[in-house]
Order: C-alpha cells, then structure tokens, then sequence
C-alpha cells in the first residue's frame, strides 16, 4: 500500500459513520505478515486484553495488535461454556479486587465498548448475588473470608441459619452452621453478550483478528502463515500448556528453570439445567453449597441449572464434551434436592459441558512474563473464574506497555512462584 493510498484511506475512514469499517475484505481472515502483539486464543480475556492494548498505547494507532482464535464459531469455548458469574466473596485481596473492577467496568460497559452506529450491549446482568454456606467446620474460615472482602469494600455479611431461614424459606439449613451474602456486584451475566462486546470494540478500534491454530513453523508449508512479532500473549486457556511448550517452556532438563512446565490443562465440568415449577423464586441467588454444589435461576420460569466439581476420582475424560447424566443423578441431585427439598421433583431438561483452564499448581491464574522466555506474557490458569477476571486484561496490557502493574498489584501471580514452589492460597475455590 502505498503512501498516497494511505493517506486517502485514513480520510476516507474519518468521514464514514461506522468506526469498523475495513478497506481490505477480500483479505479478511488473514493475519498481518507483522505484529507488535500476538495474542494466542480469542476468549473474554485474549479480546479483553487487545481491547485494553489499544486504550493504552503511548500514541494513537501505535501498536498492531494481532488476536489469534482457532474456533470462530466458539462451539468449545470456556467463554460461552461458561454459567456466567461474579462475586466478589474470595479470599485473596487481589482476587477480590480484580472482580470489582470487572464489576465497576460491567456496569459502565456501554461507556467503555460502545461502537458508533451499533446497538447497545446488553449483558442480561442479574444482581442476585452469592450465598456460601458453610458447615461447623469451614465456619471460621467464611467468617475470616468476610472479614478480608470487608476490609476490601466489598458489602458481604454473615447470616446464621435461623437468619437464612427467614431469608430464605425454601432452603434446608440442616447442617449449615454460617452462611455468607453478596448483595451488590455479585450474579451472573452472559458470557458472549461481554465477549462479543470486546471483540467488536477492538477490532473498530484497529485490532487485527484471524482464524487459525499457532503451530511451530514448519519450512516451506502453504498452509502456515508466518507472522513476525515482538510479543506473544499465552490467553490460549485450556490449551495454553501446549502453547508454552511450543515457546521451549518446560521441554528442558527437570531441574532447570527450563524444565519447569506451565501448569495448567483442561480440565472437563458438567453443566445441568432443570425445571422446579415449585423452586426458589425471583430471590434466589446463586448458591454454594457445604458439599460444593451450586445453582441458580434460570430465568423465570421455574428452570435451573448448576453442577460440582469432580472428586479426583471422579475427573472425566477430556476428549470429547460429552456429558455424563449419571453423574447429575449420583453426585449433584441428591445434594441439591437436600439443599432445596422442591427440588427432589425436578426434571433435567439439557445439559452441556465445558473446559476449565485448571492450573494443577494452586487454581490460581498465571499472569505476567515467562522468567526466561521474557517476550512471552501468561493470561491463564483461571480455573473457572476468568470470566469475572477478565479485569486481568488492562493489567497485562499495563505490564506490555508500561513494564508494570499500575491499578492492581498482579506480582503475586507470576511465573516466579511456580519456579520457587510457592502457590498462593485462595480458600473461596469453587
């Protein structure tokens, strides 16, 4: 393209009405042959860290941005596989205070990914809250638990179980010795609405976006497109142990740096809805149970859904997303029709299942730069809470731009604690 061109075009951009609009369709889907940022996997966190890129570069139209999706259709995504919550009852400062920026961003969403000409975003937000129950044993640590968000702004408070049951008729308190509550920016939204959100600001904003796998070069392949670039972003979720290997990461001898692996693989969970047309009504928060399991409304007409996470024992085969209906009936109904009497008479009406982005080491995300490999940034390991962290974005963006945190402290999260073998402990895991 030459320079009269360029300048023709960038005029041209000004004066048209839509901010997304591309002089070059017939290319679309192709990556640049060059980028300053390679961002592998094109989930809420890959999109909301090119969005957070662009906000933040030093000059306008400074840095080209390249994001990376193999799925477009996001059929196996953790995003859109996802219930779609935020709470803010964690028991780690930083972990609390990524959510609340996630919240504070939630609500101002159009103020932030608004597009010229486009319809509003609409992320079907519903502020019903969190309610962790806790039994004589896990009592005290709820009660530490609160004390921390409390001290962090966040307005949880404890209730007792003759409180819940007056909050809360329909729930069995048997066995529940404390519970805790989050009446503000903690329910659940949905995931692609905010996905969708990011991707369509950033690229109006000059984000490129291909469709593709990131493979090691092969010489003189067709199929491969060879992009040059300065920095790779690891936002591949699920699958970001295999990206990292590809970087040389932990392909070394066992006790060097080098040998040291990215720990975070898929780990498979079950998704069930059901319907109780005599269930919780329009009060009913999402719900966490003393034996792990979870709900929450579905809408309003009397449907449900929620799940638990596998025992060790019980963790399912990664291969495929097929789901195990034995599993609801063994492991997840009889705990919740326990919880919820009513629901002793649900019906299961569908499923699904999705991957978590498990770090084997702590749960804990990975964020920041490879100690070795230091053009390589990690945005991964969430281990199911990526979605209410996709506040991670502007920090990592920070860190590529600035070459450091500035509105969160995200250090704690580093590579280096794997390297050291010291993982950090946050007790509200889900």
């Amino acid at each position: 393209m030459n320079k009269n061109f360029e300048k023709f075009y960038k005029k041209l951009k000004e004066a048209l009405p839509s901010s997304d609009w591309s002089h070059i369709p017939l290319t679309k889907g192709l990556p640049p042959e060059r980028a300053d940022v390679v961002i592998v996997g094109g989930g809420v966190i890959g999109w909301s860290i090119a969005y957070w890129l662009k906000m933040k570069e030093p000059r306008k139209e400074t840095l080209r941005v390249l994001v990376v999706e193999r799925d477009l259709t996001y059929s196996r995504a953790s995003t859109t596989l996802s219930v779609g919550g935020i709470r803010q009852q964690f028991s780690m400062p930083e972990n609390i205070q990524m959510t609340q920026f996630s919240a504070k961003f939630l609500r101002n969403i159009n103020v932030h990914l608004g597009v010229l000409n486009e319809p509003p975003i609409d992320i079907q937000f519903n502020p019903s809250g969190y309610l962790f129950l806790a039994s004589e044993d896990g009592a005290a640590v709820l009660e530490d638990n609160v004390r921390i968000q409390r001290t962090e702004g966040a307005n949880t408070y404890l209730l007792s179980p003759t409180e819940l049951k007056k909050k809360y008729s329909w729930l069995n308190t048997d066995g529940v010795a404390l519970a805790s509550y989050g009446p503000e920016n903690e329910g659940w939204f949905d995931p692609w609405s905010l996905l969708n959100g990011f991707r369509r600001k950033a690229i109006s904003m000059g984000v490129y976006h291909c469709c593709g796998e990131v493979v090691v070069q092969m010489p003189h392949s067709a199929e491969i497109q060879p992009v040059e670039c300065a920095i790779v972003v690891n936002a591949a979720g699920p699958w970001s142990g295999k990206v990292a290997e590809m970087a040389g990461i932990g392909t070394g001898p066992p006790d060097t740096i080098q040998g040291i692996k990215l720990p975070v693989e898929p780990k498979k969970r079950y998704v069930y809805v059901w319907h109780c047309p005599d269930g919780p009504g329009l009060e009913c928060p999402m719900l966490i149970d003393t034996t792990g399991a979870y709900f929450r409304r579905e809408g309003c007409g009397g449907n449900y859904l929620g799940g638990i996470s596998p025992t060790e024992e019980e963790e399912p085969d990664i291969s495929d997303l097929e789901v195990d209906h034995n599993f609801f009936k063994e492991s997840v109904w009889p705990k919740l029709a326990h919880r919820v009497p009513t629901f002793e008479c649900l019906k299961e009406k569908s499923s699904w299942a999705g991957y978590y982005d498990y770090n084997t080491f702590d749960q804990n995300a990975v964020l920041g730069i490879h100690p070795l490999v230091t053009n390589m940034y990690f945005a991964t390991g969430f281990s199911g809470h990526g979605l209410q962290q996709s506040s991670s974005g502007p920090a990592i963006a920070e860190l590529i731009v600035k070459g450091k945190y500035d509105a969160i402290d995200l250090q704690k999260f580093s590579f280096d604690r794997i390297v050291r073998g010291e993982p950090i402990l946050e007790r509200n895991i889900i």
